[in-house]
């Protein structure tokens, strides 16, 4: 059997790999197997940490919601608000809600005081 000469072809291939580590350190950066190695480790990281991201982004909203909104009605928390804006099927995300109470908190109070009215109402017409 004939022998290939495959010299460019694995010479491409490994200088792709090593422009993505090119900003590791040491060996990291220079051996083949290690930087095989180090792209896999790294890549599953980025997976990992994506998903722990939008997770601490929305404990961050949540927080910034209840907040603001316990600094008005000690009564009030963050889960009757939510469920009570559920109800009523005003429909905004934890994302623009947190935005409205670091931006805006005066309309933040208003949906909450609408809220609180109407669900007053409910409860004194059950009571009767």
């Amino acid at each position: 059997m004939t022998r290939i000469r495959r010299g460019c072809i694995a010479r491409r291939r490994r200088t792709k790999i090593r422009l993505f580590a090119s900003s590791f350190r040491g060996a990291h950066s220079r051996l083949t197997r290690t930087i095989i190695q180090q792209k896999i480790r790294a890549l599953v990281s980025a997976h990992r940490d994506r998903d722990s991201q939008k997770r601490n982004f929305r404990r961050l909203w949540i927080t910034r919601i209840n907040a603001v909104i316990r600094a008005r009605g000690v009564s009030y928390s963050y889960s009757s608000f939510i469920k009570n804006m559920y109800n009523r099927r005003l429909l905004l995300n934890r994302k623009i809600l947190a935005q409205i109470a670091i931006s805006n908190r005066n309309c933040l109070y208003m949906l909450s005081n609408e809220i609180l009215k109407e669900v007053g109402c409910k409860e004194s017409t059950r009571l009767i």
